[in-house]
């Protein structure tokens, strides 16, 4: 602070000055964060938790042949509708890995709808710990990213959240 700054030119030239010395330390980082490693157990599978709602799914995924088991039951058991059942393939099908990997989850809380999007949420940062290569397109699919919404709290004085008692004048 010894040397004050007093034209747009001086900033400009001191901006990059500081960026330039810090640049060339802080480009060897970048590229050794970017090439992940895979994150997997002794018995190479990749683990993750996946949110949504009020639902918690812890997620393994193992190279395989495409077996889904959710709370110890086939996935047409336990996610009888199909469209919850589409759901959790939908992170296979945008990686371009259908039927590559078996996946054992365990979910608790919430509904069945919270708790289909847990489990995809879970299968999706397994992949990417398993293969990182598959990132890039979970990400771009919007499948890292945990869903913030959650049903909203109950207010005093009122029915529901927002919803209030009928008026009445008299």
């Amino acid at each position: 602070m010894a040397d004050e700054i007093k034209s747009l030119d001086q900033l400009k030239d001191a901006v990059t000055a500081s960026v330039g010395g810090v640049q060339g330390t802080a480009a060897a980082e970048p590229q050794a964060s970017v090439a992940r490693e895979p994150q997997r157990d002794a018995l190479g599978r990749a683990y993750a938790t996946g949110k949504r709602k009020d639902a918690v799914a812890r997620v393994w995924v193992k190279p395989g042949s495409g077996k889904v088991v959710v709370n110890g039951k086939d996935i047409a058991e336990y996610f009888a509708r199909p469209v919850l059942q589409m759901i959790l393939r939908q992170p296979f099908d945008v990686a371009g890995v259908a039927n590559q990997y078996d996946v054992y989850a365990t979910v608790a809380g919430g509904g069945l709808s919270g708790q289909a999007g847990a489990v995809k949420h879970g299968i999706s940062k397994a992949l990417q710990l398993h293969e990182p290569s598959l990132r890039a397109p979970l990400k771009a699919a919007g499948f890292l990213t945990r869903d913030p919404r959650v049903v909203e709290r109950k207010k005093y004085g009122k029915a529901k959240a927002r919803k209030s008692f009928q008026f009445s004048k008299r």
